[in-house]
């Protein structure tokens, strides 16, 4: 069980957009994999190294990752992920350039969920018994806006009590996405 860090919103669009950015997205990425630095996760994308380390001070700058000074050596840095619990402002509190940001994020977790699941049907037979993992829902429901929130604040609690440090023998990583959002009145 790993322990839930408060909430914390992202109320600075720049903050969001950071976020958003391909290059940053694969930064994060690769830094889930444990702590690097510059040159690694250069080498990883296939981008310059000068590139990554200007990513890679954005993402500090705003709190997304940190420095692992036990791990530098004169002047290389190593970075890993800052744990928390993110997430946006509701609809209601955001501005314009707040809900692009946001529409922005979304459309590229989404796009990165479909190619996360066809390299995982690509490879499901390689997997052993974690091919068996793959768990999939559909459902529409029925609710007021309180017990919408309340659902979706058991939902983050459930995913810090199952969730296991990564370094756990016999853990794997397992990708969970939760999109909800209301149906138009027409649908």
């Amino acid at each position: 069980m790993t322990e839930q860090p408060p909430a914390e919103e992202i109320t600075d669009a720049a903050a969001l957009r950071l976020l958003a950015h391909p290059i940053r997205r694969r930064i994060e990425a690769c830094l889930r994999d444990g702590p690097a630095n510059s040159a690694q996760v250069a080498r990883q994308l296939g981008e310059s190294t000068g590139l990554v380390s200007y990513h890679l001070r954005q993402m500090a700058r705003h709190g997304f990752i940190e420095e692992v000074p036990e791990l530098a050596k004169g002047r290389e840095r190593w970075w890993r992920p800052v744990p928390g619990d993110r997430r946006i402002p509701p609809y209601s509190r955001q501005d314009a350039a707040m809900r692009a940001a946001s529409a922005q994020l979304a459309r590229q977790h989404l796009a990165e969920l479909i190619e996360q699941y066809e390299r995982f049907e690509a490879g499901a037979a390689d997997l052993g018994e974690w091919a068996d993992a793959f768990v999939f829902s559909r459902a529409t429901i029925h609710l007021e806006l309180p017990r919408m929130k309340e659902f979706f604040e058991e939902y983050i609690a459930l995913l810090y009590r199952y969730s296991e440090p990564a370094d756990s023998p016999g853990t794997r990583a397992v990708a969970l996405r939760l999109f909800g959002f209301p149906q138009p009145p027409d649908d």
